[in-house]
């Protein structure tokens, strides 16, 4: 995608494809019963790894409540696409199992041991299925890396599954994202194991890579663990935002990411600049942040703007103090 198309103003409110309008159309039809779309789209698609982690993922959101992707096994039993979708598919299917039991017990998420083990193991066999037919592919490792979460106190063998995924693609970036969250005090670590996994992968990323936003990606989670932890009070700690480390990330992403970007958008390209976006307004560093609004234009994402209050006015009020 050339850089111009950042510029636009009519991009949907939180659209999940970032503008991707083939991976739309593959969704409509996964939602209506058609596979043909998403088999076309995955086969186009080939060894761009990055775009390739980002549309099957994007592609499991939307089966994940029909049958299609059976149908589409069913149809094509020897296409490792559609096992590589249907391992996504179960994982995502297990994440929306946890958040209705969470939000029927009025517990918060995570909500680690509201599965049976027995089905978090299926799901990962069909993972090591789909991994086992595509040998290069790193999704069904990234499928791994997500599922690993939902297991009480993680996964024996997530880091074998980490240094598998890093074999295929070092600098994943979804895989590096769920890393972190599976590092964070709301899951399996504490604040400092995910803000150490954020610097040192920012650190060894080479120039150019969007893994220098996993520093505002982990300060953005540990508010939202605070804020569920301690309610409106966390709102009033501004300092998280201001304080000197945030800081100096900031400016490290903009020296190492920003400067050295080039002029083809990646695949989530969107959801780091908004990760971005939110971390220099917040930090005050309103100056930096116009260049970075202008780069995004308006095509917000829920996360991490949802962290601090309403997305939508978030967005627009900064959208509107910026000269968006």
């Amino acid at each position: 995608m050339a850089r111009a198309s950042r510029r636009r103003t009519t991009a949907p409110q939180f659209d999940p494809t970032f503008g991707d309008a083939d991976l739309a159309t593959a969704r409509q039809d996964l939602a209506v019963g058609r596979w043909q779309g998403a088999r076309d789209l995955l086969r186009a698609t080939g060894r761009d790894w990055d775009r390739r982690t980002h549309r099957m993922r994007m592609l499991a959101d939307a089966a994940a409540s029909t049958r299609t992707v059976e149908t589409w096994q069913v149809a094509e039993p020897t296409n490792p696409d559609a096992l590589a979708l249907r391992a996504e598919t179960e994982v995502q299917r297990l994440f929306l199992a946890v958040a209705s039991v969470a939000q029927s017990s009025g517990t918060p998420p995570p909500g680690q041991d509201a599965l049976d083990r027995r089905e978090l193991d299926r799901t990962a066999r069909i993972c090591l299925q789909a991994a086992e037919r595509s040998a290069t592919d790193p999704v069904p490792w990234v499928s791994l890396m997500t599922l690993a979460r939902l297991y009480a106190g993680g996964h024996p063998h997530v880091w074998h599954w980490w240094r598998e995924l890093q074999a295929r693609d070092q600098f994943n970036r979804e895989g590096h994202h769920q890393v972190l969250r599976h590092l964070s005090a709301r899951w399996h670590g504490s604040y400092g194991e995910m803000y150490n996994f954020a610097r040192d992968s920012a650190a060894f990323a080479p120039q150019g890579s969007p893994l220098a936003t996993l520093t505002q990606a982990a300060r953005a989670e540990h508010f939202r663990h605070r804020v569920e932890a301690e309610g409106e009070a966390a709102f009033g700690l501004t300092y998280h935002w201001t304080h000197e480390v945030a800081v100096q990330a900031l400016h490290g992403t903009l020296r190492t990411w920003i400067a050295h970007r080039g002029p083809t958008e990646l695949a989530q390209d969107v959801a780091d600049l908004n990760l971005l976006l939110h971390g220099l307004v917040f930090a005050g560093m309103l100056q930096e942040a116009k260049a970075i609004s202008a780069q995004l234009g308006d095509r917000p994402t829920r996360v991490p703007w949802s962290y601090c209050g309403d997305p939508t006015a978030l967005f627009q009020h900064w959208r509107t103090q910026l000269g968006g």
